[in-house]
């Protein structure tokens, strides 16, 4: 199965980082949160990727085209007409296998998706997420429930908290006061697994939105499936939320981390 992967939004929300580079790029500690999103599925073995660009997507090549050198100590040696790169300390190498689709700068997620359709040809499922999001999320437990349902689409449904407190007041007086609150309703953790037919439903179109008319006629007509995960979620939107997932990544409270555990 291959992971597909949103990277092509301008992360307007974000523009303190991401006037200079993409959203997937920006840090958590020391690698991107791209990076760390990608971990989470090899650790569950699957390591084939699918990078949809659009928005400074050379930025994302580039990185992944010397990631040997980005991640690692190196000596270089100008004068070698042979070895002329001698790495030290490798100790962030991946056995990935990745694709990088140009989908467009301006393409919406459905006409992102639509423009990978090629290289799935094999697979009769898929993953699909975006490239600012982190969670525990068991991997393995997602598609096993996708598989059960026979659906064409598992959404991952998550309890998010928000980062303001909650008031209830009544006649000008506070009767409670609950600080960062997990919201009640559930939302679309975006985290998704696909099968193919999912294409039936999205169009070619540049402007086609993925969360609007195809997941709505998904749902509409009962081939979406939610898998509930109470556990750590958390999305990179904002400027506040990259220093709450950079804080927790220093504090050594890392939930997403499922590698190290």
């Amino acid at each position: 199965m291959k992971v597909i992967i949103l990277c092509g939004g301008k992360g307007e929300r974000l523009r303190e980082e991401t006037e200079y580079k993409p959203k997937p790029l920006v840090k958590i500690g020391a690698m991107p949160i791209l990076w760390h999103i990608m971990k989470i599925y090899s650790y569950y073995g699957f390591k084939e990727f699918i990078l949809c660009l659009g928005y400074k997507g050379e930025m994302i090549k580039d990185y992944f085209l010397n990631f040997e050198e980005m991640t690692n100590d190196f000596t270089f040696n100008l004068r070698s007409k042979e070895k002329r790169i001698i790495h030290h300390n490798q100790n962030k190498l991946e056995d990935w296998k990745i694709t990088f689709v140009d989908t467009g700068i301006d393409t919406q997620t459905g006409g992102r998706i639509a423009k990978i359709k090629e290289f799935i040809k094999k697979e009769e499922d898929f993953f699909l997420t975006y490239g600012d999001g982190l969670s525990d999320i068991n991997i393995a437990a997602l598609y096993k429930f996708h598989r059960s349902k026979k659906k064409i689409i598992t959404i991952l449904g998550v309890y998010p908290s928000t980062t303001y407190g909650i008031l209830k007041v009544q006649d000008g007086v506070v009767q409670t006061f609950k600080e960062k609150p997990t919201l009640e309703g559930m939302v679309n953790g975006g985290f998704f697994t696909c099968n193919k037919k999912i294409y039936d439903y999205i169009s070619n179109e540049r402007e086609c939105v993925f969360e609007e008319a195809p997941l709505r006629n998904l749902v509409h007509d009962k081939k979406a499936a939610v898998y509930v995960h109470k556990g750590y979620w958390q999305c990179m939107d904002n400027i506040k939320q990259a220093e709450r997932l950079n804080h927790e990544y220093e504090s050594g409270n890392a939930p997403w981390e499922v590698w190290k555990k």
